[in-house]
């Protein structure tokens, strides 16, 4: 609970830890969980001196309903003194009424008559006699007043110390939560939620269908641009890496920068030294890896910013791709150092290395079973990798454009592989090369399938490429500023999305389960496209 209310608001918020324990004691209550009731409120030591509804509870007490009194008393703290008169005038009360047994056992069981025995003896001797002689004196209980007005004195000094709480305050505060999260976009709408997690449970809101228009668009400051963009696998963080360095998390639905993360509300955002180049998320949102043009990794918790992992000597030169292993223990990564390798996020050490492309490795990914690696280089080969032997197990070219498998000057070319990453089929590779042609390939290297944006034109190669969530919609991102989309199912064109005149394209990410895809350029915005 202290974890969640601070997000309502972008102020800080100061939780008592007894008010946390008094919430979920009220929450036992209404539950009728008495006996962990009991236990939270001895270990803890903390009591609640509120009730549901204080005018009814005030109304038992005038009214004498000192079964009702007693049911509620049990569960708030209140001070001895008007506990004490609350008991004692239910003792004589009972005596009155010939209820001797419950009498005896409110004077001689309950704590407040013990306590009164101890510290007033002679007080305690006196309701002692009225049970023994089985009536009692109204003369000496009452005096001048009447029972009527003992129980409004009581009632009055109980409306002193005890408050009013509306019911299901627990349940209550996590709506209130959860609404603040969906306002603010943290959430998505319509999304169910874990609750012990505190993020949204990934379902499928919606039909996949290829953007149409911007939404939003994420204005930059000063001259810098985006190098890379990224949507955490819940949804609740797209994060920029840019060419200053800076690293900022927005919330793509309003194009603002997230101010009711703490650490950027303070100005305190994440920075790297020189530009960053990749950007990366663990399967549980809760880290992002950061690759830079000086080939170090930074690997942060995104919901603070704080630091967790510092790698200093990644690589030689410039980090190109990242991506964490399934159980977030260990980060792949690339880079213009022509190597790939796997470090330990635990050591920070490279625990593997793979050597043996020629030229810049621009990407790679896990095996869905993430015993293998793919890796892509401007040599123009895809490399599979066995993990645990480093070992290379195949090398591939010659991903020509469809309209050019009969030209073989071009066939012999080995065009730059830009992206390479898992398909639907996760026993499935799909390759973007510098081409006009998207391949698909198992890991034996055979040729599936392909896709191609039309005839061989100037500016029609892939930049780089994307998948929905599903599967069934794949994404090719073109130097002419289009983005053109695919289906997977029967592999034919389904749209194609000119993206305006502009600077040139550097890429794009898919939101991990809405229609939504970030695009990014030389210039200082980022584009949030939509159906």
């Amino acid at each position: 609970l202290p974890t969640i209310l601070p997000v309502m608001s972008s102020q800080s918020v100061n939780v008592e830890p007894g008010d946390v324990v008094r919430v979920v004691l009220q929450y036992l209550k209404e539950s009728n969980l008495h006996q962990t009731y009991d236990m939270l409120a001895q270990e803890s030591g903390v009591k609640m001196n509120i009730v549901d509804n204080l005018p009814m509870f005030l109304d038992d007490i005038r009214q004498g309903h000192w079964d009702t009194v007693l049911k509620t008393i049990q569960y708030i703290e209140v001070p001895d003194k008007a506990l004490t008169s609350l008991y004692e005038q239910i003792v004589y009360e009972l005596v009155d009424m010939k209820e001797f047994g419950a009498a005896r056992s409110v004077l001689r069981q309950t704590t407040p008559m013990q306590k009164l025995k101890k510290k007033d003896t002679e007080r305690y001797l006196k309701l002692e006699s009225a049970l023994g002689n089985g009536k009692i004196d109204e003369s000496i209980v009452y005096g001048n007043s009447t029972k009527e007005d003992k129980r409004a004195a009581i009632a009055e000094e109980m409306a002193k110390v005890v408050n009013v709480a509306p019911q299901s305050r627990l349940l209550t505060l996590f709506q209130q939560a959860i609404k603040w999260q969906q306002h603010s976009g943290t959430l998505p709408d319509g999304a169910s939620v874990d609750l012990f997690r505190g993020k949204a449970i990934i379902t499928e809101l919606e039909e996949e269908a290829p953007p149409t228009h911007i939404h939003k668009s994420i204005k930059l400051g000063g001259k810098t641009h985006c190098e890379c963009a990224a949507f955490s696998s819940d949804g609740q963080f797209f994060v920029t890496g840019c060419s200053d360095g800076m690293i900022e998390i927005w919330n793509h639905k309003t194009g603002k920068i997230r101010k009711d993360l703490k650490f950027q509300q303070e100005g305190r955002f994440m920075f790297v030294d020189t530009a960053v180049l990749c950007l990366a998320f663990s399967s549980d949102s809760e880290m992002l890896a950061v690759g830079t043009q000086a080939g170090k990794i930074r690997v942060f918790k995104a919901a603070t910013g704080q630091v967790l992992r510092k790698m200093d000597r990644a690589h030689f030169e410039g980090v190109t791709s990242l991506q964490f292993s399934g159980d977030n223990s260990r980060i792949l990564s690339t880079s213009f150092d022509k190597t790939v390798k796997i470090h330990g996020l635990r050591s920070g050490k490279a625990l593997k290395e793979f050597r043996g492309h020629d030229s810049f490795v621009n990407t790679a990914c896990f095996s869905d079973d993430f015993s293998k690696v793919v890796s892509g280089s401007s040599d123009g080969t895809v490399k599979i990798w066995d993990v645990k032997t480093e070992r290379c197990l195949g090398t591939y070219s010659a991903f020509v454009p469809v309209s050019s498998t009969k030209d073989e000057k071009i066939a012999e070319q080995k065009l730059t592989i830009n992206k390479v990453f898992l398909g639907g089929n996760k026993d499935e590779i799909i390759i973007c090369n510098r081409s006009n042609t998207l391949h698909t390939i198992n890991f034996n290297g055979e040729v599936l399938g392909s896709h191609s944006n039309g005839l061989q034109a100037k500016r029609r190669e892939f930049i780089t490429s994307t998948l929905s969530p599903s599967g069934k919609l794949l994404y090719g991102m073109a130097e002419n500023r289009h983005i053109y989309c695919f289906n997977t199912e029967v592999g034919k064109l389904v749209g194609e999305v000119p993206l305006g005149d502009g600077e040139d394209l550097i890429g794009m990410c898919h939101h991990p389960y809405s229609n939504v895809i970030a695009a990014f350029s030389e210039g200082n915005t980022v584009d949030i496209w939509v159906p």
